[in-house]
């Protein structure tokens, strides 16, 4: 079974639950994008050199094998979970 995939996929869909619910909703922003295509660019320096230098290792049997150069889809989208759960939960309590 691919675990590491099946939680990267609910952790997306539960981002974008926390974020209605909320009425936060940065998802709805363009400002949001710009700020997260920084993050990612930033992803790609770091996690493809450990990811490309075998720093960190992955067991195809627990992910999708789908990649962006070296770096595992699932990081990206763990990522933007993260990413997008921070801001949405900082707005929330600013309030």
């Amino acid at each position: 079974m691919k675990e590491y995939t099946l939680c990267a996929l609910f952790s997306v869909i539960a981002t974008g639950w926390v974020d209605a619910v909320t009425g936060v909703k940065v998802l709805r922003r363009g400002i949001f994008y710009v700020y997260l295509a920084v993050i990612f660019c930033f992803k790609l320096l770091v996690n493809g050199y450990l990811t490309g230098a075998g720093i960190v290792l992955y067991d195809v049997r627990y992910f999708s094998d789908i990649r962006f150069g070296t770096i595992p889809i699932e990081d990206f989208l763990f990522g933007f979970s993260m990413v997008t759960l921070t801001i949405i939960f900082w707005e929330f309590f600013k309030k």
